[in-house]
């Protein structure tokens, strides 16, 4: 899909399916970006002190700058700002900050030029995308550092992502025979000067979070029939007794997902044996019973944070902004992360809550004094020496406590930088990285979870159970098979993996 840019406000799905981008050629739109840009042009030519294009940077915010030496002024920013550090951000997160940084630039308000924005484009176009690290910025003056690199490689200096390589960007553009590019006055600024990285980052975290918690509703469910649980806790009436919509949806997921089941029962059954069978208790515990309110307050405060990325992506976040309608000029604030930071230091908290309940459900299914039947850490031998899932579970729990202690808020630990001028900072960066940090740990928990549940899926018989899950266990039969002895089991772990990122437990 090619994406077309423009003023409009762009969902976070078109940057997701977006293989490439067009600047939009509309004469109004371009019009208006060349105004912008003229104003702010004709501005500086009269010799009037404009932050960053004719002054230095924060503190150095009183020092002149010839109209002479703009230029040059530009080149130096991203230059000095070349001190990232930390693991490089994927291919994949480097891309996204690309359209999102040219989405951004396109709403008119940053005076940069049309030159500047197909110089994006072609950068998309051409798949030649910038080696970003993931560190060093506190997310006000937004993501200086980590843009910076972005900065450089359309003036044709650092590294890029090229056909699955990392190359210098010299190297490519002399193979293509593409010319680096000259910034005009405040065009490397406007590039730097925003909340992109934090928001890239968030839109690929979002991405697979979103998958794990769909997932997790899978295994909830499962776990209501390899249980023999009771299904009243997901019924209609219950969720509309509490309207929140992210529990409503929840609970519809995990009922929808039981249909099919000769392993739930319903309250009236339970009721019914409880003098004559009374050895299931009268209601589950509550990591059974109170899944939906667990997962219902995180599918809302995903979609709230879905929102405020998505809200953030389209704003212009650079310094100072230009309003070439009105010819004014605002020095303001717009490059603090906050939204960011609060969405994705909300997230940690639902992740850790997601992680929690897991580690309880699995306790749940591997233990034999809970799990009706399946037996000793979910074993298909009686043997003595044989061991079944009690290492995975430990494994399992080990993860959880790893997302769990992560949760501090970034977003407090705001540090007063370069000489008291960002004095006070978002942190947005740090939040978005400790949150994306988690996804590799929920994948492996869930991986282990779903190893466990096809072995009880094993042990009930594959024709109790619903068609959602018995589709499940055949995906995973297809890759793992049954533990009937003790084997190493970290491969299959690695391998399942590849069907949840993928999708296939959804």
């Amino acid at each position: 899909m090619e994406l077309s840019i423009d003023k409009r406000h762009i969902s976070l799905e078109e940057i997701s399916n977006a293989q490439s981008i067009k600047i939009s050629e509309d004469k109004e739109f371009i019009e208006y970006i060349n105004h912008t840009h003229d104003f702010m042009m004709n501005t500086i030519k009269q010799g009037k002190p404009i932050y960053g294009i004719t002054t230095g940077y924060g503190d150095a915010g009183r020092n002149y700058v010839n109209y002479d030496d703009a230029a040059k002024l530009q080149t130096n920013l991203f230059r000095f700002h070349g001190c990232g550090i930390g693991k490089n951000l994927s291919y994949v997160v480097c891309k996204y900050a690309v359209i999102c940084r040219t989405i951004s630039l396109s709403k008119a308000r940053s005076g940069v030029s049309i030159n500047l924005l197909h110089r994006l484009e072609m950068l998309i176009q051409k798949d030649i995308i910038p080696v970003i690290p993931s560190q060093g910025s506190v997310g006000a003056s937004g993501d200086l550092t980590p843009l910076s690199y972005i900065a450089a490689v359309v003036a044709g200096e650092r590294e890029v992502y090229y056909k699955g390589e990392i190359k210098d960007v010299m190297e490519v553009y002399n193979e293509l025979n593409i010319t680096p590019y000259e910034f005009e006055p405040k065009e490397a600024l406007a590039i730097m000067n925003g909340t992109t990285i934090m928001s890239a980052i968030a839109l690929k975290a979002i991405e697979e979070f979103e998958v794990v918690l769909d997932s997790m509703e899978s295994y909830v469910a499962g776990m209501f029939e390899v249980l023999l649980g009771d299904d009243t806790p997901v019924a209609d009436f219950v969720h509309d007794s509490k309207p929140f919509s992210g529990q409503i949806a929840s609970a519809k997921n995990i009922q929808t997902k039981i249909q099919g089941s000769k392993l739930t029962h319903g309250r009236d059954d339970r009721y019914d044996k409880f003098f004559a069978d009374n050895h299931l208790n009268i209601q589950d515990t509550y990591s059974m019973r109170c899944a939906p309110q667990v997962l219902g307050v995180i599918r809302d405060n995903l979609e709230i944070s879905k929102n405020w990325v998505e809200t953030e992506i389209n704003s212009v976040n650079d310094n100072p902004l230009i309003d070439g309608e009105n010819q004014k000029i605002y020095t303001s604030g717009n490059f603090y992360g906050g939204y960011v930071a609060h969405a994705m230091d909300t997230l940690k908290i639902c992740a850790a809550n997601l992680a929690d309940l897991l580690d309880k459900e699995f306790a749940l299914l591997v233990d034999h004094k809970f799990n009706r039947g399946l037996g000793e850490n979910l074993k298909l031998s009686k043997e003595p020496f044989f061991h079944g899932f009690k290492a995975m579970q430990i494994s399992l729990s080990s993860l959880s406590a790893d997302v769990i202690k992560n949760t501090t808020a970034a977003s407090i630990h705001s540090r007063p930088t370069e000489s008291l001028n960002q004095d006070k900072v978002s942190m947005g960066t740090t939040a978005a990285n400790d949150f994306a940090k988690m996804m590799p740990d929920l994948h492996n928990m869930l991986s282990i979870a779903f190893i466990g549940m096809a072995q009880a899926v094993d042990i009930r018989g594959e024709a109790e159970v619903s068609p959602h899950l018995k589709n499940i266990h055949d995906e995973i039969r297809a890759i793992v098979k049954p533990l009937y002895e003790d084997r190493r089991m970290d491969i299959d772990i690695k391998n399942l993996k590849t069907l949840l990122t993928d999708g296939k437990f959804i």
